[in-house]
């Protein structure tokens, strides 16, 4: 017998059913951190990925040391606030939650106030108070940590006039129909939340053009990835629009943290592990994105739409040019190599995996309506299998070689690696 928990995002009309054992059923109502974490995403919606990418991280960790501080389960992850085993872990983390947003926020200000205080209500005032204090301390560092480091405002829609590539094969150009100058070429300069440095873990050197791989994983895309391909299948053409339909990288922070906060409701996950578990995901999602972008910027390679409209000047005599060619998704600005949406769901999944212990936890996600598409339930058997499908819908979408989204899911899984052996670790 399996029961199903069913966590709504009411915002995006994405739902997560996440499936368990009798055995391990814990009827939880989402506890404080997972609230937090659906109060930020509510902020997504109608905006670019830009400052999120950065909220996220920033308000887990400070929730994380702030619980922490109080527990000390684990070693911190940004600092330890000296403070009252008696404090309200509850109230800690919710109070360093607030702050955090409300300095990155501070429109929003209201509503962070008004969740704050409905998770006050009934927890004893001197350990409210104790709680707070710690919450405060923890944000505050938090806070000091991160200014200036890096994100500029709007960050996400503002294209870079000075990122300019010569015309010579193999280099990107922007692509038709928009044009558009690069964007988030900033990101290889950003701080990082667990990486030593933006290149730590930088993928090698995409194939070269006359190589037989590069040969290979064109003609793929320009066979499967073409808006007229005969070769992709019905489903296959639903699966990449169904991933496409959740909004480029902003869509992927949405599905894996409402995966996360399903199967941690699911598994019956401890305040202070869920705290932890959010930590290494965001980091995760920061750090391995910021490793593709930074790939992207160091190699600069093609996307496919000028790949296969220019193949007669690549010299490898197994690509033929087609001058029409158009991808069945729109191409994203900024070059191809490596990939964003396998390096998210790469580190996204191992993320997930280190958190758990496991990955085979089965779980469904049901999209919203997009693109004049129906709502679509998909079945996981756990994090990997989403991930590998999120990897292919690109491929099937004209945007990205095979070679792309290989040399993500090596290179990204590491980011939540390396924050799992650094930070947080047991005492």
């Amino acid at each position: 017998m399996r029961k199903t928990w069913t966590l709504s995002a009411v915002i995006i009309g994405l739902t997560i059913a996440c499936h368990a054992s009798a055995s391990r059923a814990f009827a939880q109502s989402p506890n404080v951190v997972i609230q937090w974490n659906q109060t930020l995403q509510t902020l997504f919606v109608g905006t670019g990925p830009g400052v999120h990418i950065r909220a996220l991280p920033m308000m887990h960790v400070a929730m994380f040391d702030a619980i922490n501080s109080i527990e000390e389960v684990y070693t911190p992850y940004f600092g330890q606030v000296k403070g009252s085993h008696g404090g309200s872990t509850e109230v800690a983390a919710a109070t360093a939650a607030r702050d955090v947003l409300a300095a990155l926020y501070p429109a929003q200000q209201t509503t962070f106030d008004n969740l704050l205080a409905t998770q006050l209500a009934g927890i004893p005032p001197g350990r409210a108070k104790q709680g707070e204090a710690i919450g405060h301390a923890a944000a505050a560092a938090v806070l000091k940590w991160r200014h200036n480091d890096g994100w500029p405002a709007q960050a996400n829609i503002v294209p870079d006039p000075t990122y300019v590539l010569p015309t010579f094969p193999g280099l990107w150009q922007p692509t038709p129909p928009a044009n558009s100058l690069a964007t988030f070429t900033f990101f290889p300069r950003v701080v990082p939340f667990a990486m030593l440095t933006s290149t730590q873990f930088l993928p090698p050197p995409p194939p070269t053009l006359i190589s037989a791989r590069y040969a290979a994983d064109f003609n793929e895309v320009k066979l499967f990835g073409s808006a007229t391909s005969a070769a992709r299948t019905p489903e296959e053409t639903l699966w990449a629009q169904v991933h496409a339909g959740v909004n480029t990288q902003i869509g992927f922070f949405h599905v894996w943290n409402r995966v996360a906060g399903s199967v941690a409701q699911s598994q019956g996950l401890s305040l202070i592990d869920t705290a932890r578990m959010f930590v290494l995901l965001t980091v995760g999602l920061h750090d391995g994105l910021q490793t593709s972008f930074t790939s992207k910027f160091v190699y600069g390679l093609w996307r496919p739409i000028t790949a296969i409209r220019r193949a007669a000047e690549d010299q490898n005599a197994a690509t033929d040019a087609d001058p029409s060619w158009t991808p069945l998704l729109p191409t994203p600005p900024y070059p191809a190599y490596a990939g964003n949406a396998a390096c998210l769901s790469a580190a996204s999944a191992r993320a997930l995996q280190i958190a758990f212990g496991r990955d085979d936890i089965p779980f469904s996600v049901t999209y919203p309506r997009t693109m004049g598409l129906p709502t679509e339930t998909r079945d996981y058997t756990g994090f990997w299998d989403l991930a590998q499908q999120e990897a292919r819908s690109r491929i099937l979408g004209g945007i990205h070689y095979q070679f792309d989204s290989d040399a993500s899911q090596a290179a990204c899984v590491k980011a939540p690696e390396f924050a799992a052996a650094h930070y947080m670790v047991p005492r």
